[in-house]
């Protein structure tokens, strides 16, 4: 007959084999190889061939598995729906190949396209950003390249040449000096702008402020921030500055 005693420290055994066991377990599992995460692609391109051949190559590289082709945009919108790849790999060889890459955005805005065989001009890498691709894929790339750049796109990145990159740096610097500076006002408040209306309007500080309902102190300070936000030095330059 087993005492308490006994059963205590029988039961205090059993939990202690069952931990080492578990953390066995667990470092069995860790030192186990993990599969690779695999990047699934859909082949875009009007000559058969091609995009078969494509489809070969991506099934015998590591780290690719290609669910599917199609030759047009309504094809591959529905392959897209039916596999949902990670990444569609489109010909740049294709007849009108930045109307596709829209087109194929605006269907399926999540869809991420890559074009393959792209010649680094300027034109056609900025009409091709323009038109809403993840990457590009040159002429002169290899395999283990063309791998590369669909796994970082697949991740959410990019990765482009040097040649593409400085491209489109260029064409975000062309951009910003293109672009509208924003009118003087934006920078005022909603009573600041009030204030600059009954300004124009020939008002004095103390009629604003009986306008307004407010001191005329406060007036004062806003009249004195509207001239520093728009940078005038005097009252009457406040109008000038507002039609810039």
């Amino acid at each position: 007959m087993t005492s308490r005693g006994g059963r205590d420290i029988v039961t205090a055994a059993t939990k202690e084999r069952c931990f080492a066991s578990h953390a066995l377990l667990l470092r069995l599992l860790d030192s186990e190889p993990r599969p690779a995460l695999v990047t699934t692609v859909l082949v875009v391109g009007d000559i058969c061939l091609y995009r078969e051949g494509l489809a070969l190559i991506l099934r015998d590289a590591p780290g690719c598995k290609p669910v599917g082709s199609a030759g047009d945009v309504a094809a591959a919108v529905g392959v897209y729906r039916r596999t949902r790849p990670d990444v569609v790999l489109l010909d740049a060889a294709m007849a009108d190949t930045v109307v596709t890459v829209r087109a194929l955005v605006e269907a399926e805005p999540e869809m991420r396209v890559v074009v393959l065989g792209v010649d680094e001009q300027e034109s056609e890498v900025i009409a091709y950003a323009e038109a809403g691709v993840s990457g590009y894929v040159t002429r002169g790339a290899d395999t283990a390249a063309l791998c590369d750049v669909l796994r970082t796109v697949a991740r959410g990145g990019t990765l482009c040449s040097p040649e593409v990159t400085a491209t489109l740096l260029r064409r975000v610097a062309t951009l910003s000096a293109q672009r509208t500076p924003p009118r003087r006002t934006s920078r005022l408040t909603l009573r600041e702008r009030e204030i600059v209306e009954l300004m124009r309007d020939g008002l004095t500080n103390k009629e604003i402020a009986q306008r307004l309902c407010i001191e005329v102190a406060t007036v004062k300070n806003h009249v004195h921030n509207i001239l520093d936000k728009l940078d005038v030095r005097r009252r009457g330059d406040v109008a000038t500055a507002i039609r810039a």
